[in-house]
């Protein structure tokens, strides 16, 4: 038998600062939570929403804590879209290569990682930056096949 799934979405604006980082990873969480995500895969978008969210405060803003980062976090019947969109610099995602993880630690190029770890962590990534309307990153997550009903 299947469920109705009730979807929603909601957005919240934070204050681009380092101190807000726990309120946007337990906004995404409950959200997570409510789209019928498991434990590995909420602490999954946690830890992405987390990094891009770092990201944003640390080189789109960079570091300026008065800025606001807005997040939207779309519950569906298959998982959740999460939208972080700020209005820092513009950013080349497609420019961010693979880091070279074997390389020794005194040899790899800086910066990356955190780009590595979120395209890890979700299922899709999707990036538009542009002077006029800001950077919009979109996060999708899905259930695993066999959490749907």
């Amino acid at each position: 038998m299947r469920r109705f799934f009730y979807t929603y979405m909601r957005t919240e604006i934070f204050l681009a600062n380092c101190n807000q980082l726990n309120d946007m990873r337990e906004f995404v969480r409950q959200a997570a939570s409510d789209a019928g995500l498991d434990a590995k895969q909420i602490y999954a978008v946690q830890l992405a929403t987390d990094e891009a969210c770092s990201n944003i405060i640390e080189h789109a803003y960079e570091g300026r804590g008065n800025e606001q980062i807005e997040i939207t976090c779309n519950v569906q019947d298959d998982g959740l879209i999460i939208i972080l969109h700020d209005h820092g610099k513009t950013f080349d995602l497609d420019a961010v290569g693979e880091p070279n993880l074997t390389a020794n630690l005194s040899n790899r190029q800086l910066g990356g990682l955190g780009v590595y770890m979120i395209r890890r962590l979700m299922d899709e990534i999707h990036f538009e930056s542009s002077p006029e309307s800001g950077n919009i990153l979109t996060m999708i997550k899905r259930k695993s096949k066999g959490d749907k009903e």
